[in-house]
């Protein structure tokens, strides 16, 4: 039966690459010149220090430029407030997004079922996989998940005739 799996990934081999070019820049930048800015990087979660909210504006837009250059949607991003922590220095949490949850997963689900076309969702951990009998079912149905807005980008993988 054919099938495809819907998912919200992202390839954190290109945000470590964004990330050190974000700094590499930040490092040469005039406007960051003696300070102490930079984006570190733990797993899935990066953190943005500078000196004060504005500098830390700067770095983060610098960021998203680098992010947005290899084609990592920055919607899969989450951004935090910005803290100001001890000796005049400012920091922002910025979480990687990854996983499409399971209230997400069950509004997939609800979205195909409402649209009368005649494939299955099934949720299946992190993923959704649907699937149907005819092919081009299952790309009125990428078609139709494509045109909803949800608040994570979706990827379509695994298309299986």
């Amino acid at each position: 039966m054919p099938s495809f799996d819907v998912v919200s990934q992202v390839n954190m081999q290109e945000v470590r690459n964004a990330v050190d070019q974000a700094n590499r820049e930040i490092s040469t930048r005039f406007d960051f010149k003696g300070s102490d800015a930079r984006v570190e990087q733990a797993e899935a979660k990066l953190t943005i220090f500078a000196d004060d909210e504005f500098k830390v504006g700067q770095a983060r837009d610098i960021l998203a430029l680098k992010l947005s250059k290899r084609q990592i949607d920055l919607g899969s991003l989450e951004f935090g407030k910005v803290e100001i922590i001890g000796g005049n220095k400012a920091r922002q949490d910025v979480t990687v997004r990854q996983g499409i949850s399971t209230e997400l997963a069950k509004k997939i689900v609800k979205a195909i079922k409402d649209s009368k076309v005649k494939v299955q969702g099934a949720i299946q951990g992190e993923e959704v996989r649907v699937s149907g009998k005819k092919r081009d079912d299952l790309q009125a149905a990428i078609a139709l998940l494509r045109a909803q807005k949800f608040d994570l980008p979706l990827q379509y993988i695994n298309f299986r005739d």
